[in-house]
């Protein structure tokens, strides 16, 4: 290859200098104001063999600017795009394809929230966020080439905060109320793109385990890539904190993970979470309405998101509301307004911060009742062989007299809730004597032994918890009753296990009709009738019928459309769906006796593995379409951690899908896949003096 011209190396470096200059101008003079508590000399990233930052600072504000670094190191890309998503500059980045979530982030009026509650913050939450910020302006500073947009920068507390507010949103469901009204069907809250999603968690108290231990598995489904895919990171400061687990990209503590005296995870789940309101209009009047007879009128605003055209980035706008009970929106049908606690709350990432740093369970459960968190399970286990699940949430307290799952009255104040559930009323259950808690999406009922469980008749149905069982949960709870005791190794078999349960338990379809369908009836289709009947329902990569069940479970989207409801299948239809099955196997393998790692496959690059695992078996994975017929994993086991509490001493197992960088010329991009492809673990350590003797790379953050 040719050495590029002179000019075109001085036009290069001088475009370079002159970007510098640029961000250097916009960032440095409040970035300056407000560094100077941070002393980076008192920071230190230490990089493990797998490239997992152990970061050491003597002030809780200076180990998240260590965070910040080196996440940004690790995935700039992603933070930034995050940030631009809660600030709604995602489009001025990608185009068309940002304006929607840009609209949401508008719609949501993040900074009257923010505007109005700052001042609540704990003021050590403060200077973490600061801190956080400092790094990630810092990172641009010295990596302009790097920076997506200029106008994002400098990164603030309260910039932050905006994307905060937009994830919980979304993580609330708010997002699908949003698009219900869109597609103009206002009150179906769509929860079908969760089909097969989700995640586990599990706990054992010292009288279900042999050793007199006590355990957590921490088994999240996240996506592998993007603003909600994990970073594995260990936080030491002089403050009191020293945890090992994993965080979003642009969130300054750990969201899920074990300190020296306890952990936690979650999972999500289903109570009613976000309401949708039908305005009353006045008549004659386009944005008046009417509540308890007196006229009200509406907020007018417009959002603006930015299209490219020939590359050019072009404003374009879109009207929307509020009325007294959200954000409202107008469709052929009228105004529906959108409401849910997450709109009212910015202290969700000051509760985890203050979990990074608990020490007992009564202290945890303390920072539980801040009730700031708007929704997810939460598993937890500490050394003094304490266990724990909450169904936690933002309930609002609801008037008993409405139907809380359909389209709400927006015409009187009896279903303007502005009141909320103790964390001491929510489903959850402490020490059972079982010894065990386990939750995998599925009903806050099923999560423990059956006479210990939470009962649904002694909460308000207002509260809408859901009461379905699905194919992991069903699984878990049958592993964990087959023992009488287990051990650490145990533990991993049920963690690791990738079989369904007989029958089939999938919420939104029966397909266990297949099982008993003669074959000889359908004799184009019998070889692979045959093959699913005599499979043993365990989705190891070389299994042919996990295959063959795979590309039929696929299939399903062609036939059933959303909502999905729980249908039972007709033979006939299945028959279809099978012949469908048969005729993609040759057109894009030339055979039918396809395995499951020939079909599906975990991609990162140039690197291509076969992959056990399917939607809703407790090593969940999820799929899209790949290249040759293939289906490449996007979504399910993400980050993995397994903690024994053995004589009041943690000891932590981990891995990652992938690896623990974004960076396609970075070693970490992909050092974990095939440990992670044979249930293999990685030990994590507390110990200082052992961190940094195996150490790879010891720096500061400048």
């Amino acid at each position: 290859m040719k050495n590029p011209p002179l000019w075109r190396v001085f036009c290069y470096i001088n475009f370079v200098l002159y970007r510098k200059i640029i961000i250097c101008f916009l960032i440095f003079p409040i970035f300056f104001l407000n560094s100077q508590s941070i002393d980076i000399d008192n920071i230190e990233i230490v990089r493990d063999s797998f490239g997992i930052p152990h970061i050491y600072a003597k002030t809780d504000a200076e180990l998240s600017y260590g965070l910040a670094w080196a996440h940004a190191e690790d995935d700039f890309k992603t933070i930034q795009e995050a940030y631009l998503a809660g600030n709604a500059l995602l489009s001025k980045h990608i185009g068309i394809r940002g304006a929607p979530i840009d609209f949401l982030s508008q719609l949501i009026r993040p900074d009257d929230t923010i505007d109005s509650l700052y001042k609540t913050l704990d003021k050590n939450f403060e200077k973490v966020v600061q801190g956080y910020a400092n790094g990630l302006n810092s990172f641009a500073i010295n990596n302009p080439d790097q920076v997506l947009v200029d106008k994002l920068f400098p990164i603030t507390p309260r910039k932050m905060l905006k994307y905060s507010l937009l994830q919980l949103f979304i993580f609330s469901e708010g997002e699908k109320a949003v698009l219900s009204i869109f597609n103009n069907k206002a009150g179906v809250i769509d929860t079908s793109n969760d089909v097969g999603l989700g995640s586990n968690l599990f706990a054992f108290s010292s009288k279900k385990t042999k050793n007199n231990e006590t355990f957590l598995a921490i088994n999240t489904h996240q996506p592998l890539e993007g603003p909600t895919s994990w970073y594995e990171v260990h936080l030491v400061s002089e403050q009191g904190t020293n945890i090992i687990g994993a965080t979003f990209p642009g969130a300054p503590c750990v969201l899920t993970g074990t300190n020296q005296y306890l952990g936690w995870t979650h999972t999500v789940n289903y109570p009613d979470k976000t309401d949708i309101y039908q305005l009353e209009m006045a008549k004659n009047s386009k944005l008046k309405y009417i509540v308890d007879d007196k006229i009200l009128k509406l907020e007018k605003f417009r959002g603006k998101a930015f299209i490219k055209i020939l590359g050019i980035p072009i404003k374009v706008g879109k009207r929307y509301y509020r009325s007294i009970y959200g954000p409202t929106l107008k469709n052929k049908n009228g105004f529906y307004s959108v409401r849910t606690p997450s709109l009212f709350k910015i202290k969700a990432l000051e509760q985890w911060w203050k979990m990074n740093k608990a020490k007992t369970f009564d202290e945890f459960y303390e920072i539980l009742k801040m009730n700031e968190i708007p929704g997810f399970n939460f598993g937890y286990a500490d050394k003094n062989d304490n266990i724990f699940y909450i169904s936690n949430g933002i309930i609002p307290v609801r008037n008993e007299k409405y139907n809380w799952r359909g389209i709400l009255p927006g015409n009187t104040r009896e279903t303007l809730w502005t009141e909320y559930h103790s964390t001491e009323e929510l489903p959850q259950v402490l020490n059972p004597e079982s010894g065990y808690i386990y939750n995998a999406n599925n009903t806050p009922f099923k999560s423990t032994s059956i006479n210990e469980n939470p009962k649904n008749q002694d909460f308000p149905k207002e509260m809408g918890y859901s009461l379905f069982d699905n194919n992991r949960s069903t699984r878990i709870y049958e592993l964990i009753e087959s023992y009488e005791k287990i051990d650490f190794s145990d533990l991993k078999s049920i963690k690791f296990d990738y079989k369904f349960p007989t029958p089939f338990k999938f919420n939104f379809v029966d397909i266990n009709q297949i099982m008993e369908m003669n074959p000889e009836e359908y004799p184009h289709i019998a070889e692979l009738i045959k093959e699913i009947q005599n499979w043993d329902r365990s989705t190891n990569s070389d299994s042919l019928g996990a295959g063959i069940f795979a590309m039929f479970y696929y299939n399903l989207g062609n036939y059933i459309r959303k909502p999905y409801i729980n249908r039972k299948l007709s033979n006939n239809l299945i028959a279809q769906m099978l012949s469908d099955v048969k005729a993609y196997m040759i057109k894009h393998f030339k055979k039918t006796n396809v395995t499951l790692g020939e079909y599906q496959k975990l991609v990162r690059g140039n690197k291509e593995i076969p992959i056990w695992g399917m939607p809703d078996v407790i090593t969940a994975m999820t799929s899209s379409k790949h290249v040759n017929g293939k289906r490449k994993i996007t979504h399910g086991e993400s980050y993995i951690q397994l903690v024994k509490f053995s004589n009041g001493i943690p000891q932590i197992e981990s891995i990652m899908s992938y690896g623990n960088s974004e960076n396609p010329d970075s070693p970490h991009y992909d050092d974990q896949m095939e440990m992670f492809s044979k249930f293999e673990t990685k030990k994590m350590s507390f110990d200082k003096d052992f961190i940094y003797r195996n150490s790879q790379k010891i720096y500061n953050p400048k």
